[in-house]
């Protein structure tokens, strides 16, 4: 066993920071390491059946975490994204693939468990990459996480029905102990009610008492002995463990102690989820592929095409920009984890036969290592072409005479343009996000589609005409590159620009702009002086102080401009002046 974890270990170390330096999540990381350590790879484990039993408490957990996340109130402001567009996704997909299904000769439960379950997305995979890419605040963004979190909740009642949709098929895995499936519904009934009771009238008042008494390990001792103890309960009668660990996490969503649990929980469902991922690499049965290589790569392209076109429509229906339209079917085209959750337990049930749940778990498997290459396909291909098409309906660019340019229509390019609409200062105002031009747009608002760095569009807004440039492009690099740009074809016009952080600010530098301003350096000095004041230090002497420090950090960051890119230099230079600064203050003190 200790052979076993170092080489899960071993591998996990290995495969995930490198899958993550691809640009191809952890996720894949995992189940790439699953194929290499497993029986059709390396073979260095051959127990795989043993060690996904286990793992599958990490799906209990993270459906625990799920459940802690989903308060009622939150569930209520994102009603009508997430059972709007959510239901009809997961209806819709799961239809037209289990219609499918049924005409190829499943039964209409088989089909069921089949449709919903390719109906389903990556939620660890889809919210890790759109993080990464800062996209979870755009509009697919913010629509992918709805669906995402439907999927989950559309999993939950299907687990707790396979019993019932085994029994109806007559098969082997029907209702416990043959008893009838009425019963077990009653009985599934009566522990949820049970459960629903306990938690406001025994698992809180437990929990005080652990938090008061116990101390943090004993309180992540109580959450995991509540998400194991419902767990049984839910085998008890006869529904799956997964059922229970969410409504454990439902019930306790609204408690004081969520944040306290989920902190607790997370490291032993990261590591869990891991081994999940590890374990269904290893028992993806590679040797379909080389068998029946055109039934999959059909399930695969099938998958895929019919989860984006089914997307892109639904997305279009709600009023979706076609762009965004686009990024979200290709986003969620992919099948899921929670797949392999659904058909390993069809399987168990006997609703359909291993061979069938090995080679679905092989098709969604590959569809989730197809899909970072979706997303570059969205970015480097798709997006440059269609994007500039789709927005060719808008205005051609009003650029009078002495006006301002706005690159960049972020947070910052917002209140600039805000301002200057205020005092009646005409302004052209660029974004090459093509989602929030449209945005803007259909609230009336005057935004251009571009990309600032490209010289024609730079001509096109008058730049040669106008009295300032704002540059206020999000993305260092593309901020630079634009400097560059401006400076070298407009040398007399006048750039104000933001900085990200002090590299940022050097880069910009480099390219002749000296009006710059790092966006969170004026907030944190008014920040530090109000915590001064908040301590009771006399105004004069926190305004002193916070001069000294604004004075002796501006004169570090011009020092520093030469030598910003040699990095042994910048790391003696910082150290120089942190002593330089406590010296300044402890001679201010001394006076004193």
């Amino acid at each position: 066993m200790l052979v076993q974890i170092a080489i899960f270990l071993l591998a996990a170390i290995i495969a995930v920071p490198l899958s993550r330096k691809l640009g191809l999540g952890a996720v894949l990381g995992y189940l790439g390491a699953g194929m290499i350590i497993g029986p059709w790879g390396l073979k260095l484990i051959d127990n795989v059946e043993a060690m996904l039993h286990i793992s599958e408490f990490g799906v209990i957990l993270l459906l625990f975490i799920i459940g802690l996340e989903l308060q009622p109130s939150r569930l209520w402001v994102l009603r009508k994204q997430v059972f709007g567009l959510g239901s009809a996704q997961v209806v819709i997909t799961g239809l037209v693939l289990g219609g499918i299904a049924l005409i190829m000769g499943f039964t209409w439960q088989a089909a069921l468990v089949v449709g919903v379950g390719l109906a389903m997305s990556s939620t660890a995979f889809v919210l890790q990459t759109l993080a990464e890419k800062k996209q979870l605040t755009a509009r697919h963004g913010r629509e992918s996480f709805a669906i995402l979190l439907f999927q989950d909740l559309a999993v939950i009642p299907l687990l707790a029905a396979l019993p019932f949709l085994a029994h109806s098929l007559g098969a082997d895995g029907a209702a416990a102990q043959g008893q009838s499936g009425w019963l077990n519904a009653a009985k599934a009934v009566g522990i949820i009610v049970a459960l629903i009771l306990s938690s406001r009238f025994l698992l809180r008042p437990l929990f005080r008492f652990v938090a008061t008494l116990g101390g943090r390990e004993i309180l992540t001792a109580t959450a995991l002995f509540i998400v194991v103890g419902v767990t049984l309960l839910m085998d008890i009668a006869g529904l799956t463990a997964s059922l229970g660990a969410f409504l454990a996490g439902m019930l306790l969503a609204d408690s004081e102690y969520r944040h306290e649990l989920e902190a607790d929980i997370e490291p032993f469902k990261g590591l869990l989820m891991g081994l999940f991922f590890i374990s269904v690499g290893m028992s993806a049965n590679l040797g379909l592929l080389a068998q029946q290589p055109l039934m999959i790569a059909a399930i695969i392209v099938g998958l895929i095409v019919i989860k984006f076109a089914v997307l892109y429509l639904i997305g279009r229906a709600a009023g979706t920009a076609a762009p965004s339209a686009r990024k979200l079917g290709l986003a969620l085209a992919q099948g899921g984890e929670f797949a392999f959750v659904l058909f390993g337990a069809a399987a168990g049930a006997g609703i359909f036969a291993a061979p069938v749940s090995q080679m679905l778990v092989v098709a969604v498997t590959i569809s989730m290592l197809i899909a970072p290459f979706l997303f570059m396909l969205e970015e480097k291909v798709l997006a440059p072409k269609m994007d500039n098409a789709t927005l060719r309906e808008f205005d051609a660019i009003e650029a009078p005479q002495g006006h301002v340019v706005v690159a960049g229509y972020g947070r910052v390019g917002q209140i600039v343009t805000r301002v200057l609409s205020l005092k009646s200062i005409p302004f052209v105002a660029l974004e090459k996000d093509a989602d929030q031009v449209d945005s803007v747009r259909r609230f009336g608002g005057k935004l251009y589609f571009g990309d600032a760095t490209r010289l024609e569009l730079l001509h096109a807004a008058n730049v040669g005409g106008a009295r300032l440039f704002v540059l206020a492009i999000d993305d260092p690099e593309d901020s630079v590159k634009c400097a560059q740009l401006v400076r070298h074809h407009f040398p007399e016009l006048p750039i104000i620009a933001r900085a990200r952080n002090r590299t940022h600010a050097h880069r910009l530098a480099e390219m002749g702009v000296t009006r710059y301003y790092r966006e969170t350096w004026h907030t944190s000095m008014e920040m530090a002086l109000q915590s001064l004041l908040q301590l009771r230090m006399p105004l004069s002497e926190a305004t002193t102080a916070i001069a000294k420090f604004r004075d002796h950090d501006l004169a570090l960051l011009k020092r520093q401009q030469a030598i910003y890119l040699d990095e042994k230099k910048l790391m003696q230079t910082t150290r120089e002046a942190s002593e330089e600064l406590l010296t300044l203050f402890e001679a201010d003190h001394e006076e004193k």
